[in-house]
């Protein structure tokens, strides 16, 4: 019984390391939505010329399954793609919860009216009262959307399934304007998130190519020089 339970724990290991990070994450969360002080309005020009659209309540709420989802299949069906989507996420979201703890930040961009009333409004208005519009930059809505669309597009469980793939692709998108779209976020926070994703990319992917390379030519599927 202890070898089976050690053998699923080193099987699935970036599952399970984030999970605790997971939750780890979620206390120092609450931990700094609870910090009260002064803290740096995050503002960006564009943000007065961004409709509200409560329609997209929906891809905004989207992104917890969407998010978990892709870790969960792809630490389970892709290990390689899974462990570098974990290593992805959890760097991203340390250094949010760093930034967010040296200088903290929000910002005043939300309605103070909902200009209909309707189920989505209602939805965001709960949305509203569970989520402070603090600590919010850079989005990690954002941030992680962007590292699932790259894991799908990368994983090799997903090349022959197109219609998939789109899907995902399209979802993501839809998740990172309905950020802008309810005024959960600046874009000054989106724009700081494609930032910190580059970056987390060229270092989290810096060799794979490489790697991949070699994984092939051992198996065969490269022609031996």
């Amino acid at each position: 019984m202890k070898n089976r339970v050690s053998e699923l724990i080193g099987q699935y290991r970036s599952l399970w390391v984030m999970g605790i990070y997971a939750m780890l994450y979620l206390i120092a969360f609450y931990c700094l939505e609870q910090r009260a002080g002064a803290i740096h309005e995050i503002n960006f020009g564009i943000d007065e010329y961004i409709p509200f659209c409560e329609v997209f309540i929906v891809p905004y709420l989207m992104w917890f399954g969407y998010v978990a989802f892709s870790v969960c299949y792809l630490c389970i069906r892709d290990r390689d793609e899974g462990d570098r989507l974990v290593a992805f996420l959890m760097a991203g979201m340390t250094i949010f919860i760093v930034m967010s703890a040296v200088f903290p930040n929000g910002h005043h961009l939300r309605p103070a009216v909902f200009p209909r009333d309707n189920i989505f409004t209602k939805m965001i208005a709960a949305l509203y009262a569970a989520d402070t519009p603090t600590n919010v930059f850079p989005s990690i809505h954002v941030y992680n959307s962007i590292a699932v669309m790259i894991a799908v597009h990368r994983s090799r469980r997903f090349q022959e399934h197109r219609l998939i793939k789109g899907f995902m692709f399209a979802l993501g998108v839809s998740i990172i304007a309905s950020t802008v779209l309810i005024k959960q976020h600046s874009m000054l926070d989106v724009l700081s998130a494609v930032i910190l994703s580059c970056l987390m990319y060229s270092i989290c992917y810096r060799h794979t190519g490489v790697r991949e390379k070699r994984t092939e030519k051992t198996w065969g599927l490269l022609p031996r020089k």
